[in-house]
C-alpha cells in the first residue's frame, strides 16, 4: 500500500470572474521512501495541489470539492480540524515557497522550531531547544546556538530555506512536501538545498514530493514525475521513461525549451507559445490544443484521460501518445 494515495482530487476558487478548478480531478501515489515531482507551468495547479494535500486552501475564496487523500491508511478529508493540525508538521512537513514570508517576523529562529516539537512531540523547553540545536546542526548551519537567538531578517535567503527545512523534518515526518524549495535562491545555493533535502530524506527513510518547474531538479532528484497542465496530469510515469520519451506534447515542449550544453551556441531555443488557458472558460476538448503543434479535430471534441503507453507506469493524457513519443524521441 502507497504512503500517499491522492484519488479524483478536485478543489476550487471562487472569484468575481466565475469558479477557477485549480486542482481537477488530479490523482496520483507516493511509496514510502520514494521521491515524485510535481511539475508545470505557473498556473498549472502545483501549488493548489499540494496545499490541498494539507487542507491548507484557504477558505474563501478556495474550497476542496471532492476526492480522497489517503495517507497511511487514513482519508485526510474526513478528519477533523484538530486531527489535521496533528497531522501537519507531526506526520507531513512542509516546505512552503518563500521562507521569507512563511516565518514569524517577530518571533526567534529557535521558537519557531521549538514550537513544533512541544506541539506534536510533547517536549519541555529544555529538550525542544536541545533537538532544536541538532535540527540547526544537521541542516548544515554553523553556530547553532547563536542563531536560535536571531530573528528571520538576519539570515539569508539560503539559511532561511535551512530553517525551513530544519522545522519540516523536526518531528521525524513520513512525507515532507517541498513547494519550489529553491524559489529566489542562486544556483549555488539551489544545489546545496537540495543536495541537503535528497540526503536527509534518505537519512529519515522520509518520502518527499518536489513541486518545481526546473525540470533539472526533477531529472536529479525525482523518482517519478507527474507533469500537470490546466489543473490536471496529463503525463506521469518514472522520470527517466518522461524523459526519454515523453508522450504528451505539452511535456515534449517543456523539455525542448530547456537551454542544453549539447547544442551549438548560436541555436534558439524552442519556446511554448501562447498563453495557459483561461480556467474560468474550458470546454470539453484539451486544454492544450490551442499551443499544440499535433492538435487534431477529434482534441476539440473530448479531454483525452491519461492512457498507459508501452512502458509499465508511464500515462499519458493525450490522443497521438504513441506518434509523439516516436518522434519525441528521435527529436531530443
Amino acid at each position: 500500500m502507497p504512503l500517499l494515495d491522492v484519488v479524483d482530487l478536485h478543489a476550487e476558487f471562487r472569484t468575481g470572474l466565475g469558479r477557477v478548478p485549480a486542482v481537477n480531478g488530479v490523482s496520483f501515489t507516493v511509496d514510502r521512501g520514494e521521491t515524485v515531482a510535481i511539475v508545470g507551468e505557473s498556473g498549472s495547479g502545483k501549488s493548489a495541489s499540494a496545499l490541498s494535500l494539507l487542507r491548507l486552501i484557504p477558505d474563501p475564496p478556495g474550497r476542496i470539492t471532492g476526492g480522497r487523500i489517503l495517507f497511511d491508511g487514513r482519508d485526510l478529508l474526513q478528519l477533523s480540524e484538530a486531527e489535521m493540525r496533528q497531522v501537519r508538521g507531526g506526520d507531513i512537513g512542509m516546505v512552503f515557497q518563500e521562507p521569507m514570508t512563511s516565518l514569524n517576523p517577530v518571533l526567534t529562529i529557535g521558537r519557531q522550531i521549538t514550537e513544533t516539537l512541544e506541539q506534536h512531540r510533547g517536549a519541555d523547553r529544555t529538550g525542544a531547544e536541545r533537538r532544536a540545536i541538532e535540527l540547526l546542526s544537521l541542516v548544515g548551519i554553523a553556530d547553532p546556538g547563536r542563531r536560535l537567538k536571531q530573528y528571520p531578517h538576519q539570515l539569508s535567503g539560503g539559511m532561511r530555506q535551512r530553517i525551513m527545512i530544519a522545522i519540516a523534518i523536526a518531528c521525524d515526518p513520513k512525507l515532507i512536501i517541498a513547494d519550489e524549495p529553491t524559489t529566489a535562491l542562486d544556483v549555488t545555493i539551489q544545489a546545496q538545498i537540495l543536495e541537503l533535502m535528497k540526503d536527509l530524506t534518505r537519512r529519515l527513510g522520509a518520502a518527499l514530493i518536489i513541486i518545481t518547474h526546473n525540470l533539472g531538479v526533477v531529472a536529479r532528484y525525482a523518482n517519478r514525475v507527474n507533469v500537470m497542465y490546466a489543473g490536471r496530469i496529463v503525463e506521469s510515469g518514472p522520470a527517466a521513461a518522461v524523459y526519454r520519451r515523453p508522450r504528451h506534447p505539452y511535456t515534449m515542449a517543456l523539455l525542448r525549451s530547456v537551454p542544453r550544453i549539447d547544442r551549438p551556441r548560436q541555436s534558439r531555443l524552442d519556446p511554448i507559445l501562447g498563453q495557459p488557458p483561461d480556467l474560468t472558460r474550458v470546454d470539453d476538448g484539451c486544454a492544450f490544443r490551442p499551443r499544440c503543434r499535433f492538435a487534431i479535430a477529434a482534441c476539440a471534441r473530448r479531454r483525452p484521460t491519461l492512457m498507459a503507453g508501452r512502458e509499465a507506469g508511464h500515462l499519458a493524457a493525450c490522443l497521438r501518445q504513441d506518434e509523439i513519443a516516436l518522434g519525441a524521441e528521435m527529436a531530443l
